[in-house]
């Protein structure tokens, strides 16, 4: 999750969308040009790959909506934000990391990830024609196969284990193959992207999180932590890792971003980075001019009903030199391609975790303008289905290698416990 939300929340995703597009806020008047249709090309090459996005915050979402029971909410016809089947199929997603996410202060997080890997099952129960569980890569291919949806869960913040090896195997156990290691805050045994950095990185609890992390099968997510993070991780990493949804920081310098010499180390890693849809990782500064329009209009409309209205017209109307297009997400997969490789790019959309995203971009249904955009720009199908999931799916892979390796000859992580022993009288 990417939102403004660990800096106070501000505008919720499905309040953004309602704005966006002016449902449920009466927005009126002129909307901006439709975008052309994808085409038949495009769209044969895109359903013949496998689109494999890292990361979406649906879950956290319906915390938000305050509907983990789904006795409102109707997935399968139509959900508020950015996602529901009917768009993800008309998407051409294949595979889904879901992300659990705990913001970094929230209380409980270990009940509250256990509460949101639950509500996925149950996600995934309801909806058992299109959606379906998977543990594997094998189990990716075999519901792809089955034409359902792969459903895979990441946990998004590290601060869910309570600093405890035995809980991070628990989640691994109901069904987590990835965890990011940090959300926005710096946790006792590794360095956030945006707090104070305490460790220089990942300290030596943190190291073992991460050994412990391969010798399970799970995923590293260096999204969301420090640079120093990142070249930890790289360096203890026995296994391929991915950054979930983060973006090129060569073309966008902003702390959550990858650098170049991190991208770099990415191919002797084997790691991915998922490509992020949020318009503040895309194009410098869009956050704050995207704050200061706003502002410009609830200024010009000091009525709240018509100043809504405004920013709903503003949000369908702007065109792209705020928030970045199609163009601008393909411009990072090209500087990724051209630092890492074509191995190591993938997708991490954020969709429903952000407030502000690219022209031609605006929900689940609209993954294909980017095949569309790489064929324009020249990029052969097999490199493009590498880019849509291949190489999502093949870090999957490795890391279970690493992981059957590493289980036969090393033990698991063991926290240190001492209990005092009392001294009874019975």
């Amino acid at each position: 999750m990417t939102r403004a939300k660990s800096a106070g929340r501000g505008m919720g995703v499905a309040v953004a969308v309602a704005l966006a597009w002016g449902t449920a806020v009466g927005a009126g008047g002129p909307t901006r040009p439709e975008l052309p249709p994808v085409s038949d090309r495009a769209r044969a090459v895109h359903d013949a790959g496998m689109l494999f996005d890292g990361h979406n915050d649906y879950p956290w979402l319906i915390r938000d909506e305050g509907d983990m029971a789904m006795s409102r909410i109707d997935f399968a016809r139509s959900a508020p934000g950015q996602t529901d089947i009917p768009r993800l199929r008309k998407g051409g997603l294949k595979a889904q990391f879901w992300s659990v996410y705990i913001p970094s202060d929230y209380p409980n997080p270990t009940r509250t990830v256990v509460e949101q890997i639950d509500f996925v099952h149950r996600l995934i129960e309801k909806y058992p024609d299109d959606l379906q569980l998977a543990l594997t890569a094998d189990d990716v291919e075999a519901a792809v196969k089955a034409g359902k949806i792969a459903s895979l869960i990441g946990i998004e913040g590290g601060v869910a284990i309570d600093d405890s090896f035995a809980e991070l195997r628990a989640f691994h156990r109901l069904g987590a193959r990835y965890m990011t290691l940090t959300h926005n805050k710096t946790l006792a045994w590794a360095d956030a992207a945006t707090d104070e950095r305490k460790h220089g990185g990942l300290n030596e609890f943190g190291e073992r999180v991460v050994a412990e992390m391969n010798r399970l099968g799970m995923l590293v997510d260096i999204s969301h932590v420090s640079a120093e993070t990142m070249a930890d991780v790289l360096r203890v990493s026995k296994a391929p890792v991915i950054a979930s949804h983060s973006s090129a920081f060569a073309l966008c310098p902003v702390p959550r971003n990858v650098p170049d010499d991190i991208l770099s180390g990415l191919k002797a890693n084997g790691g991915v980075v998922m490509v992020n849809f949020y318009s503040a990782f895309l194009v410098p500064d869009a956050r704050k001019k995207a704050a200061d329009a706003r502002a410009e209009i609830r200024k010009a409309h000091p009525d709240r009903a018509e100043a809504r209205e405004a920013i709903a017209e503003w949000f369908r109307n702007e065109p792209g030199a705020i928030r970045g297009t199609v163009a601008t997400v393909v411009d990072h997969i090209d500087h990724i391609v051209k630092v890492a490789g074509i191995d190591h790019v993938g997708i991490g959309s954020d969709f429903d975790g952000i407030d502000l995203w690219p022209v031609g971009l605006d929900d689940a249904s609209d993954y294909p303008r980017i095949t569309e955009e790489l064929l324009r720009r020249g990029y052969s199908e097999p490199d493009i289905h590498k880019i849509l999931g291949g190489n999502a799916l093949r870090a999957l892979r490795q890391a279970e290698v690493v992981a059957r390796q590493l289980q036969a000859e090393t033990p698991p992580q063991v926290d240190d416990i001492r209990h005092k022993n009392a001294n009874h009288d019975d």
